[in-house]
């Protein structure tokens, strides 16, 4: 079935580039134990897969081009899809810890995905077995998907189709390869030429639309900033000008009692206030290391999902709106950073409604394709050029369902997500709850953040900070007690009394 990718689908792949491809990626631990034989053999992934291959069509799509890009690609049947391809065994060296996990995933990440196949990859990883966290015999999946074919409400959906909510054994007698070329559905080169003028004049009507139902909103939100203006954003190490294709990843695991329970202190604010709160504090204690902490505040980027029909989308709900509190890093005190990032939220929450959400995604959404192939790298170069900042860091917080869930008989028991550091914005946190977990993870430009694991330190220092000015829980973690070698930086202390 053919279907043409939205303005927006399309917008991650005109601005994406070899030293940065938009691609986000999902890490998952799987516990064996409630699987067949405490075991799940790599046939029975692929069979699994398999299985769930008709339920989503992106994992058979691949992208074709308009002649001369004069409309937005389209998805398309991939004749010759090769799950094997697809689907991968690996396993870590001895002795697979921690550190060689996340650097193996921060390799994955950074391999760009072949534009001439199906958007997504999934590596299962062995060899887990020194990190204790983990139970015996655990395995990782990671899945990694083009931004275009997915986005974090689409990534929730697709949880829920991947897994089981109970522990079904896996059938590995049922997995069949792929066994030469399908039919040929792709469409002609005229067929696609014969659809772009209409395309091209719905568009060219929504987008006026869009402009003129954008206006009072506009004029609403420039009024209000001129009553409360806001000093510029800061450009700090988080910033390159212009990331490099080399990826390092770091990421920490913590309880969601604790996360509810310090939401609860701030009245009207959420979970996703308490997270943002965590990563400013480690900013913070990371900058102040670096010696490069700005008196101004930094600027978080949080993509909205603005929900629309699927229609609207053209089959593939990638409509995606941000908004942009302060981080408060200026503020030191971490019960009183919360209440103003919550403040902040609602703040922008209010703008953003007074514009309206899904009036944000109108323009790119319908721009017609040769100008958008044309100005949204321009666009990026001018930025990069300028030193012109939106803000600091990009920030998303994904929900799972509460499971417990279950792939091929093994349970599910950890979930970390990845997103792609972009030219400007050398850091992406991604915040993911499931079960009793809340993960927060940092993908950055290897370059910038060289040192994932200490940047790591200084997220948990934060999280026992928050805890204990809120909670007045002292820290069970040991302190953060590591210098980068030739550097002449402080690490983050946790104060244990007041």
């Amino acid at each position: 079935m053919l279907k043409q990718l939205s303005g927006m689908d399309s917008l991650f792949l005109y601005t994406e580039n070899h030293r940065a491809p938009l691609e986000v990626g999902c890490l998952q631990i799987y516990d064996p134990a409630t699987a067949a034989n405490d075991e799940v053999r790599f046939k029975e992934i692929l069979a699994t897969f398999q299985e769930r291959l008709d339920r989503v069509d992106l994992f058979r799509q691949k992208l074709v081009e308009v002649p001369f890009s004069l409309d937005y690609p389209y998805w398309t049947e991939d004749r010759d899809f090769d799950l094997e391809y697809h689907v991968r065994h690996i396993s870590l060296p001895k002795p697979g810890d921690w550190a060689q996990l996340m650097a193996q995933v921060a390799r994955l990440q950074a391999r760009q995905l072949d534009h001439t196949r199906p958007l997504w990859m999934a590596h299962v990883i062995g060899g887990l077995g020194n990190i204790p966290c983990f139970p015996k015999g655990a395995f990782a999946v990671f899945m990694k998907f083009h931004h275009a074919a997915i986005d974090g409400a689409t990534g929730q959906d697709l949880q829920a189709i991947m897994h089981d909510r109970e522990p079904l054994p896996a059938d590995a007698s049922s997995y069949r390869p792929s066994i030469g070329p399908g039919d040929d559905n792709s469409p002609g080169a005229l067929n696609l030429l014969a659809r772009t003028p209409l395309n091209t004049a719905l568009r060219s009507t929504k987008l006026g639309l869009g402009l003129l139902f954008a206006l009072p909103g506009a004029l609403r939100m420039a009024l209000a900033r001129d009553r409360k203006s806001k000093s510029p954003v800061p450009v700090t190490v988080l910033n390159p000008g212009r990331v490099t294709p080399n990826r390092s990843i770091g990421g920490r695991f913590f309880d969601l009692e604790d996360f509810r329970a310090i939401r609860a202190t701030c009245r009207g604010a959420t979970i996703n206030d308490v997270a943002l709160t965590v990563i400013a504090g480690g900013i913070r204690y990371y900058l102040e290391a670096r010696e490069s902490l700005p008196e101004v505040p930094l600027v978080a980027g949080c993509p909205i999902h603005v929900g629309g029909s699927m229609d609207e989308a053209r089959g593939r709900p990638n409509l995606l709106s941000i908004m942009t509190p302060s981080l408060h890093t200026d503020i030191s005190d971490p019960a009183e950073r919360l209440h103003a990032i919550r403040d902040d939220t609602l703040g922008a929450k209010t703008s953003t409604a007074a514009l309206g959400k899904s009036t944000l995604t109108r323009i790119p959404m319908n721009l017609p394709a040769p100008v958008a192939r044309s100005l949204y790298p321009l666009l990026v170069t001018l930025g990069v050029q300028s030193q012109t900042l939106l803000f600091n860091t990009l920030i998303s917080n994904v929900a799972i369902e509460h499971g417990p869930l279950y792939f091929a008989g093994a349970k599910l028991v950890r979930v970390m997500g990845t997103a792609p550091p972009f030219d400007q914005w050398g850091a992406f946190h991604t915040v993911v709850s499931y079960g009793d977990k809340v993960s927060i993870t940092v993908t950055a430009c290897r370059d910038m953040l060289p040192d994932p694991e200490f940047y790591a330190e200084c997220i948990e220092a934060s999280f026992d900070d928050l805890r204990l000015a809120t909670l007045g829980k002292p820290a069970t973690r040991k302190k953060v007690n590591r210098k980068k070698k030739g550097a002449a930086r402080k690490p983050p202390v946790v104060k244990l009394a007041s």
